[in-house]
């Protein structure tokens, strides 16, 4: 069961949802928090233009003039009436409401893994259970008919033995059912479900 919750811990299909919506909100906290600092940008522009007059660049006996430009641009954030500031507590905020989600995540991962766990274990069991409780009860449909034909039994016990025997059969089948499904469930909590294994149990239900 440890074995279990410890992957779905990790890599249950929510988690990973969760930590991907963490790791953006922390991304975006960090962005909100730098936006106060100053920034460098290179900017650059290129171009061409006809005129007559001087030129710092002059293609010789055109006068088109070609120009380009190169430089670094200084930005320095002052004051916006406190909307830097709002931003950035409002994204820390943000943040640390999505690591408590990704921690509800994770628990509520462990309990589904465990939960659907002890769902397959007990399916199994009862699986066998009923198994047997199948033979029983096919023994006892035999032993009947065998009575009635003999003169010991009457027919509402041939009946009633059937109708065990029939009850059983259907128990079985669902327990079965409910057995397979808890596996599925008990794959998709640990985030290892695959398309293979929903074909495994087609094949398996063709049989």
């Amino acid at each position: 069961m440890q074995a279990w919750a410890d992957i779905a811990e990790k890599q249950g299909y929510p988690v990973q949802i969760q930590e991907s919506a963490t790791e953006i909100a922390n991304l975006e906290a960090k962005r909100n928090a730098a936006a106060h600092k100053p920034t460098i940008d290179l900017v650059a522009s290129y171009g061409t233009t006809s005129q007559t007059g001087s030129t710092v660049i002059a293609t010789a006996g055109s006068g088109v003039i070609t120009s380009g430009v190169v430089g670094l641009q200084f930005a320095l954030p002052l004051y916006q009436g406190g909307a830097i500031s709002s931003r950035e507590r409002e994204t820390a905020a943000l943040y640390d409401r999505s690591k408590q989600d990704l921690e509800n995540a994770r628990r509520t991962q462990v309990l589904t893994a465990r939960q659907t766990y002890l769902a397959v274990t007990n399916g199994i069991a009862q699986v066998g259970a009923l198994e047997q409780a199948l033979v029983s009860s096919q023994s006892a449909l035999d032993s009947n008919k065998l009575g009635y034909e003999v003169g010991v039994r009457i027919n509402i016990d041939v009946l009633n033995a059937q109708q065990q025997l029939f009850s059983t059969r259907r128990d079985l089948a669902v327990a079965r059912y409910n057995t397979i499904t808890s596996h599925l469930r008990l794959k998709a909590a640990a985030g290892s479900l695959r398309e293979e294994d929903l074909e495994e149990v087609n094949r398996a239900l063709s049989l």
